[in-house]
């Protein structure tokens, strides 16, 4: 299978690139080159292989989910250097 100039120029504008024609014929032919290994692999024979989701043998190891006494809201508060009733106040990072 092989990409089209027509939709690697859809791909670059859903992704908000802009690619001049040397770009376009270079990025098809990386991407018809990918698509066509891709279907090598699908050819592989792989019934007799076990479906993993990670190649190593590891579990994540999780603390159990206790309650237990926190600090009131006013003792939270008390060294913050601004504060709006019962939040901290910080500087706008997004404007």
């Amino acid at each position: 299978m092989s990409i089209t100039e027509s939709e690697v120029a859809k791909i670059a504008e859903l992704s908000r690139v802009e690619l001049n024609d040397k770009e376009i014929q270079s990025f098809q032919d990386q991407l018809s080159s990918i698509i066509e290994y891709v279907d090598k692999l699908n050819q592989l024979e792989t019934s007799h292989i076990a479906p993993t989701s990670h190649v190593l043998d590891i579990t994540n190891v999780l603390r159990d989910d206790v309650m237990k006494e926190s600090l009131e809201c006013g003792s939270a508060l008390q060294n913050a250097p601004d504060r709006t009733k019962q939040f901290y106040r910080v500087q706008s990072i997004i404007a």
